[in-house]
């Protein structure tokens, strides 16, 4: 789907199941991911609509150096978390999640790069926003947003932020004066 150097994006299929069981079982994991411990008959239930192209939402899964190492999902932002989060008749916002499921490989930019491939994509494929909900208290996250264009936006129940990047070639461009 997407490809850069030795980062891909790549939908998701029935045999990546078991690293997401993997994953969504990892303490590490689950502090910052609005997950359950799981096993593989709940992400099953829950990501075998979304790989059947049967759900809204487009499961992905990052590889780093071939190897996969975590979970992105994509899709357009329904109405009514349009509503909640604020937005009147906008089009074409949409929403991501993502998580690096290989902790060893936190902190060394990784997350920074995915992001902004998925926004890449999804800005050529017409989204003029992107939004996403991160815990408070997860700095490594909205440290790699915020490189990447995010801004907060406003708090959320349950410890949550919005954060909001707008396609820049829809936003008007300031420029210094030196």
């Amino acid at each position: 789907m997407i490809q850069q150097n030795e980062l891909t994006i790549r939908l998701m299929n029935h045999h990546d199941f078991h690293l997401m069981v993997k994953w969504l079982n990892d303490e590490r994991v689950l502090k910052f991911y609005e997950e359950p411990p799981t096993d593989l008959d709940r992400v099953n239930r829950k990501y075998g609509p979304r790989v059947d192209g049967e759900h809204y939402v487009t499961p992905c899964i990052i590889e780093y150096k071939d190897n996969p190492i975590g979970y992105m999902q994509y899709y357009e932002i329904q109405e009514t978390e349009l509503i909640t989060y604020g937005y009147k008749d906008e089009q074409n916002i949409y929403g991501i999640d993502q998580f690096i499921g290989e902790t060893e490989l936190w902190g060394k930019g990784i997350g920074t790069k995915m992001i902004q491939l998925m926004l890449d994509y999804l800005c050529e494929n017409g989204a003029s926003k992107v939004v996403l909900e991160v815990k408070s208290n997860n700095c490594r996250a909205i440290s790699s947003y915020t490189k990447c264009g995010f801004k907060r936006i406003k708090e959320l129940n349950n410890d949550l932020v919005l954060m909001e990047w707008i396609d820049p070639s829809n936003s008007t461009k300031w420029q210094l004066i030196e």
